[in-house]
């Protein structure tokens, strides 16, 4: 059975994005960068809601002359996308699909199904699928840096239990968690 992986670069007092909506002060360097490529490798499958589709949609045209950053658009290019959306009239992207509902039914039957991994992203649809209780494993990347509000990159009311199997450190000051969940 796959697994799946709710990943968020984040700032230290816990958003993904500041009160404006924000999130330059979250692009990684390329340290950081190389290391978020190496989780993301192995996935097969990327579950994104309509804003985190509409940002990561980038990585499907992307021509960049950093090796790291042309490394990561290929990763993404080769991953399935299923982009949950009631608004969203079309995808753009290759190996995308579009579904109207997230439920917790079908993304159990994608965990079943699936030979690789899956990511999903985004804190909207990483939060519903923390509370209905489809996450094994986070991996938060947290920032040297404060934003005083936003949006969380964990949902209000979650309550469970997690174990630290690694941490990374990188010389920015930026620390990534990786932790396994312990669903019921």
């Amino acid at each position: 059975m796959a697994k799946l992986i709710y990943s968020a670069i984040t700032s230290l007092d816990g958003y993904v994005e500041d009160a404006e909506g924000g999130f330059a002060w979250a692009a990684p360097d390329a340290e950081v960068h190389a290391f978020v490529n190496e989780l993301e490798r192995p996935i097969g499958t990327y579950l994104y809601g309509r804003r985190m589709y509409d940002t990561m949609v980038y990585w499907e045209t992307a021509v960049d002359h950093s090796p790291v950053s042309q490394d990561y658009a290929n990763i993404w290019q080769s991953a399935d996308k299923i982009v949950y959306s009631r608004t969203l009239d079309a995808v753009t992207s290759a190996r995308t699909r579009l579904e109207r509902e997230f439920t917790a039914e079908s993304v159990q039957q994608l965990k079943n199904s699936s030979a690789a991994d899956l990511s999903i992203g985004g804190a909207d649809l990483g939060g519903q699928a923390l509370l209905a209780g489809l996450v094994d494993e986070i991996h938060l990347v947290l920032n040297p840096v404060t934003v005083g509000g936003g949006k969380p990159a964990l949902p209000s009311g979650l309550q469970t239990q997690l174990t630290l199997t690694d941490e990374h450190h990188f010389t920015s000051g930026v620390v990534n968690l990786h932790y396994t969940v312990q669903n019921p």
